[in-house]
């Protein structure tokens, strides 16, 4: 073959990976493709800027994407039945011109129950195909980004639904569609969510570890089980006058900052590592009368086992502790802990005990554990430390979580991360995974420090690897380039139109940003990653 005749080859196959030149279906045809247990529901070319928003959640401190400025794409809408009881609704949304060979999965928060069109759209301005589910359910609506579980009562297939099929089904859908459209394969395939999503992301790198290349799991609730002990844990101590008010969460942010805010050798209501807070609640006892300033006796006790964690009969630890730091704000102390936050009650009524009007005081601790591990543990739980096959795959998995976590304890996120370590050997573990502990985060975003750093499918035009940890991850998979620091911002009120407060190194665990004594502590550039 003439050296011109090779050329225009390369050159067709290079098209048909960018473009739609190999294209094998119109979209429209698409809504005759068949796939096992599928019913393509809609298949459409959507003009640029025609799509209407759909309903679905904005992730705090990220400007939604205008649907008007989106380009033009090929949108399908397909219902997946693995089983009789499934139903479980997908959407793929592929750009019409200048694909960028990605695919991305989008994840679920809570309980799921609709799909993220805005992640979606986001990815999809980038070029991306983008790939969304509902996990086969919707529930009524509790909180942004979140239905209820009574859609679980009497139906075990679509708990194994929401648990770990809907999302392998959703990536399998969407490399189909992608195939029959392009006339390839994905270059790359991501998946990428926090919380309950982080789960899902843990879950696919353990059950199908050759859905995706690279995998960003944010506060991953992977102990699904356990996480629900706490409201059980406590309910004994809330009945009898243990409730903490949302009104003294000044008072006891206020008392950890005075004890251990200057630990790290910066005073900035942060503190870079709360496990070195020894804070005592008792030095909050009320000594003359209740007020907001102080706590009763029954509520000290209450904040030492917060701090302690759940415990069975037998002394055994059941889930890690919380930790000191980031009680005030939005998404702290008294969206999560203080409010008592339903989720873990409604998990064992509606998942594991099967009766919505289940309480606390139906079953003991030690029971309601028992319960809750024998029946869904293998269903809901992404536990597995054994990852030889996702990492065989040369596959790359990035983990971050925030220290002011009150939803999910941080110290689960490390100790699965250990997990992996200690199953895998240290050098084996840091060739595919890395782990950022974000100081002064919140439940995936928000609180008092540094907390944007592209983990919500937000891209600034200066976005890179060094400041975007989706851009990180990327590059690690594509170009073999390790991560290492990624900058993190604080934004004047948490809303990036007001420009940038505080920039902070996040550091490969277990190494944390230090300062170097020289500089404003409120940039980046001032401090350095160092080991414990």
């Amino acid at each position: 073959m003439s050296r011109r005749a090779i050329t225009f080859v390369v050159l067709i196959a290079l098209v048909g990976i960018q473009g739609r030149a190999l294209a094998k279906e119109t979209c429209e045809s698409l809504a005759a493709l068949k796939l096992p247990n599928t019913t393509i529901t809609l298949a459409q070319t959507v003009a640029a800027g025609a799509l209407a928003r759909p309903p679905g959640p904005v992730p705090p401190g990220v400007s939604p994407p205008d649907f008007k400025s989106l380009p033009p794409f090929c949108r399908i809408a397909a219902i997946v039945k693995p089983t009789s009881d499934s139903d479980i609704r997908v959407e793929v949304w592929m750009p019409v011109e200048g694909w960028s060979g990605r695919l991305h999965g989008a994840g679920n928060g809570g309980f799921a129950g609709l799909i993220h069109t805005v992640d979606m759209a986001q990815w999809l301005q980038h070029g991306d195909v983008a790939a969304g589910t509902d996990t086969g359910h919707t529930g009524r609506p509790t909180m942004p980004g979140e239905s209820d579980s009574s859609w679980a009562l009497g139906h075990p297939e679509k708990v194994k639904d929401f648990g770990y099929r809907a999302i392998h089904e959703m990536t399998q859908l969407a490399k189909a569609t992608i195939r029959a459209f392009y006339g390839t394969d994905p270059r790359y395939s991501y998946f990428e969510s926090c919380s309950n999503g982080g789960r899902e992301a843990l879950m696919e790198a353990q059950r199908y570890p050759k859905d995706y290349d690279g995998i960003l799991a944010g506060a991953p609730a992977n102990y699904w089980t356990h996480v629900g002990v706490w409201a059980n844990a406590l309910a004994p101590a809330w009945d009898h006058g243990g409730s903490i008010p949302a009104t003294k969460l000044p008072a006891i942010a206020h008392a950890v900052n005075a004890a251990c805010d200057a630990l790290d050798g910066v005073v900035d209501g942060v503190l870079n590592d709360p496990r070195t807070c020894h804070f005592d609640p008792s030095t909050l006892l009320c000594k003359n009368g209740d007020s907001d300033q102080c706590l009763t006796q029954p509520q000290v006790s209450v904040l030492k086992a917060l701090y302690a964690g759940p415990h069975d009969a037998k002394g055994r630890a059941l889930y890690p502790g919380y930790l000191p730091g980031g009680e005030e704000g939005p998404t702290g102390w008294g969206l999560w802990i203080t409010g008592m936050f339903d989720t873990g009650r409604r998990y064992f009524s509606d998942m594991v005990y099967g009766k919505p009007d289940w309480t606390f005081k139906d079953n003991s601790l030690d029971e309601a554990v028992a319960a809750a591990d024998a029946k869904t543990a293998k269903i809901l739980d992404a536990t597995d430390p054994n990852l030889t096959a996702f990492k065989a795959q040369g596959s790359k998995l990035i983990l971050y979580h925030g220290w002011s976590d009150s939803a999910l304890s941080p110290l689960n996120t490390i100790n699965y991360y250990a997990s992996v370590e200690q199953r895998m050997g240290a050098p084996e573990t840091v060739a595919f995974t890395r782990l950022y502990m974000v100081p002064g985060m919140q439940h995936c975003f928000g609180g008092p420090g540094p907390n944007n750093f592209g983990q919500n499918y937000d891209r600034s035009e200066h976005a890179n690897a060094g400041n975007n940890i989706e851009i990180a991850l990327q590059d690690w998979v594509e170009k073999g380039m390790s991560p290492s620091s990624i900058i993190a911002t604080k934004y004047v009120d948490d809303n990036p139109e007001k420009g940038v407060k505080v920039t902070r190194p996040l550091c490969p665990y277990p190494q944390a940003a230090m300062w170097t004594g020289k500089g404003s502590t409120d940039t980046a550039a001032n401090f350095v990653c160092r080991a414990p």
